[in-house]
């Protein structure tokens, strides 16, 4: 069973491997920068559209993410 602690813990990982600023994701995400912090400490999960679109900003594969793989 997958538990949502482990799509956490791969959104954090990717985001902090990416390189990017948190306000240069969240400027791509047309989203702000508070959120992008909240997904790095556990607080919260991106919504559906914009985990897709984050996979899609940094290269990831979304089966990856919801750990399919």
């Amino acid at each position: 069973m997958i538990m949502l602690e482990q799509i956490q813990k791969r959104v954090i990982e990717a985001i902090k491997q990416s390189g990017m600023t948190q306000t240069a994701i969240a400027n791509a995400l047309g989203i702000n920068p508070t959120q992008i912090c909240s997904y790095i400490k556990g607080r919260k999960m991106p919504a559906l559209d914009t985990l897709a679109n984050l996979c899609k900003l940094l290269d990831l594969d979304a089966n990856y993410i919801l750990c399919q793989e």
